[in-house]
């Protein structure tokens, strides 16, 4: 119940808290549409630095709705 608590504390935190990316270093994305571990598809990992914060918070809010990233603490 402690860890539950936890991720959700760090998945609620404000945007400007966020880490600088979703990757939980758990990537799949060879052999899966959505990455297991951050919840982002293959284009996006791989077009992450390039993209504007407005596109980044747009991955996050959706990821996060979807109970991604599946972080530990």
């Amino acid at each position: 119940m402690l860890f539950a608590a936890r991720e959700s504390e760090t998945m609620t935190q404000p945007v400007n808290n966020r880490p600088d990316t979703p990757c939980v270093a758990v990537c799949s994305t060879l052999f899966d549409d959505i990455c297991r571990g951050c919840g982002r598809t293959a284009t996006e990992v791989s077009h992450w630095v390039s993209m504007s914060q407005a596109e980044k918070d747009a991955v996050w809010d959706r990821i996060i709705r979807e109970g991604y990233p599946r972080r530990k603490i």
